[in-house]
Formats: structure tokens, C-alpha cells, sequence
């Protein structure tokens, strides 16, 4: 299968121009059909970047697929008779796969962009303020408990409930964008974000309650 023609979304119907034999090329090939020549890094999503249809419902063995088979074709070792200028616009087109791939591979960033591509900017980093009322009380709940757990037992039925409430919440967000529902998303993302870092805090304060027991 031709990953490159997976998914254009438009891009296919137009032609810009190869910087080494003038021929025309598409704008997501890597390679001119023409010459050969790698080709730099156009703009355009990550999505179409890494041929695959745009949602939030990823299929990750495709996913994978798509990007390991682009990786192999711009290893650094294809490149060793090249030009500079190819070599660099190898590793060009390889940050930007990297930068997809990163992007499309986890939920939460998923969503995050998902939103971004519909208009909607969200602020999945840490350190963003979370004004809803509700999900601050549970956030606050949550790291209470988590904060007077004294066993990695303990710990760990946090950690489980957490992990739960992880899939639930992805679940949620696959629905709210198959409704297009963006407000739902918009919430679900910040929720998902808080639930993510507050099981990597529960990992953590596990492993030091079981150091502490040896």
C-alpha cells in the first residue's frame, strides 16, 4: 500500500515544485518521483503528515505502521552519498514525523490538538489553571487521599481507581468527538490531563513507600 496516498485530505490535487529538478511533486511525497530527491517538510497537520484519517480514534498498529515505514526511508545511512542540503532536509522531514507521531500517539495530546485543528485551543501542559469548580474539588479529593496514604497498598487502590477513570475518560472523549461535541472534549482533555499526571504521582509515591519498606 502506498502509506503516502493513505490519506491527503485535498493535497494530492496540488503540485509544488521539486527544488532540485524543477518537476512537479506532491506536496507529501518525501522523495521526487522525478529526480529522487528528498524533499522538505511541507506544512500541513499531522494527520495528513503521517497519512491517516483526522479523529481522535487512532488505530495505533496503523499508526505505527505509517511512521516506522516513513522513519525507514529517511535513515540517516540513505543519505551518506547525499548532498548537505538532502541530508538536512532529511533530518528536517524526520522532526516533523517525530513531532506527529509524539502528537497522535497519546490521547491527551491527540485530543489536545484535535481541538486546536477545530478552532478550539486547550492547555493539556502542566500548569494550566482549571476553573471548573467541580473537577478542582475532585483533583483536590484526589491528592488528599493520595497524600495521607500511608501503604503502597494503598497506594495502589488509588492508583487502580485512577487507571479506571483514565479509560473512562478517553472513552468519554471519543464520543464527545464523534458528536462534535467540542465543549464536552474541551473538558474531558483537562480532566484527562489531571487524572494522567495524578496517576504518575500515585506510581511514584508507591515506589517510595516500598523502597521505604526494604
Amino acid at each position: 500500500m502506498n502509506i503516502e496516498a493513505h490519506h491527503t485530505d485535498g493535497l494530492e490535487a496540488c503540485v509544488v515544485e521539486c527544488w532540485s529538478c524543477k518537476g512537479p511533486a506532491s506536496p507529501r511525497a518525501l522523495f521526487c518521483s522525478v529526480c529522487g530527491a528528498v524533499q522538505p517538510p511541507r506544512p500541513m497537520d499531522h494527520f495528513q503528515r503521517l497519512g491517516l484519517m483526522p479523529g481522535f480514534d487512532v488505530d495505533q498498529g496503523e499508526l505505527e505502521r505509517h511512521y516506522f515505514g516513513f522513519q525507514r526511508r529517511l535513515h540517516p545511512d540513505r543519505f551518506a552519498a547525499r548532498s548537505g542540503k538532502e541530508k538536512l532536509m532529511s533530518q528536517q522531514q524526520a522532526m516533523a514525523l517525530n513531532e506527529a507521531y509524539e502528537t497522535l500517539k497519546e490521547p491527551l495530546k491527540r485530543a489536545a490538538y484535535l481541538l486546536k485543528l477545530k478552532g478550539r485551543k486547550v492547555d493539556a501542559e502542566d500548569g494550566a489553571t482549571i476553573s471548573d469548580p467541580q473537577l478542582l474539588m475532585e483533583q483536590m479529593e484526589a491528592r488528599e487521599a493520595l497524600i495521607e496514604a500511608d501503604s503502597a497498598e494503598e497506594v495502589q487502590a488509588i492508583l487502580a481507581r485512577t487507571e479506571s477513570d483514565i479509560a473512562f475518560a478517553v472513552d468519554d472523549l471519543s464520543q464527545a468527538f464523534a458528536a462534535d461535541c467540542l465543549d464536552g472534549a474541551a473538558k474531558l482533555v483537562l480532566r484527562l490531563k489531571y487524572l494522567m499526571r495524578l496517576s504518575d504521582e500515585a506510581r511514584g509515591r508507591k515506589s517510595r513507600l516500598m523502597k521505604g519498606n526494604l
